[in-house]
C-alpha cells in the first residue's frame, strides 16, 4: 500500500535523490527542490512548466512538452487543479464541466463552483444531522425514549 501511495505523489516527478551526488532533495517551494549535501537545484513537473512559461508567455501546451518534457496531461491536470491558468489573450480555452462556458483554469466556471460548494456544504450539514439520529443523549441513557402523556 505504501508503494502505491508513493506512485500518486509522484505524479510531477518529483526528484527524491540528487542526480550529481544522490543526496535528498528537500522541497522550497513552487516546485522547487534543493540539495542537503551539494545544494543542486532541481525541478519537478510544476517548477519546470512554471519557469518555461514565466520566461515564454502565451506558450501552448505542445510548446512547454516540447521544451520540458512535461506531458500535456500533467499540464492539463495542473489547469484542473488550478496550479495553472491560460493566457487571458490566448485562443485556447478549457470548458466547465457542468454548463461547458469557457473557462482559464479549474474546472468549472465561477457560478457552477459556487453552486457546486454550496451542494457539498449542505450535504455536511445533512450529515451532521443525521449522525445523532436515533441514539439517546448521555442525559437519557437507560430512561425510556418516548413516553405517553395521559
Amino acid at each position: 500500500m505504501a508503494k502505491k501511495l508513493l506512485n500518486t505523489e509522484d505524479m510531477y516527478n518529483r526528484p527524491v535523490h540528487c542526480e550529481k551526488c544522490g543526496g535528498i532533495m528537500v522541497f522550497k517551494g513552487v516546485g522547487e527542490y534543493h540539495c542537503e549535501d551539494c545544494k543542486a537545484v532541481a525541478y519537478d513537473d510544476y517548477g519546470k512548466t512554471r519557469l518555461y512559461i514565466e520566461k515564454h508567455p502565451g506558450s501552448t501546451a505542445s510548446d512547454v512538452e516540447l521544451n520540458t518534457g512535461v506531458s500535456q496531461k500533467s499540464i492539463r491536470q495542473m489547469l484542473k487543479e488550478n496550479r495553472l491558468e491560460i493566457a487571458q489573450d490566448s485562443a485556447a480555452f478549457m470548458r466547465c464541466e457542468v454548463c461547458g462556458a469557457n473557462i482559464r483554469s479549474g474546472r468549472f466556471c465561477a457560478k457552477c463552483e459556487k453552486d457546486y460548494h454550496a451542494r457539498l456544504e449542505d450535504e455536511e450539514r445533512r450529515q451532521k444531522k443525521m449522525q445523532g439520529f436515533g441514539k439517546a443523549s448521555e442525559e437519557e441513557a437507560g430512561a425510556k425514549r418516548f413516553r405517553r402523556n395521559f
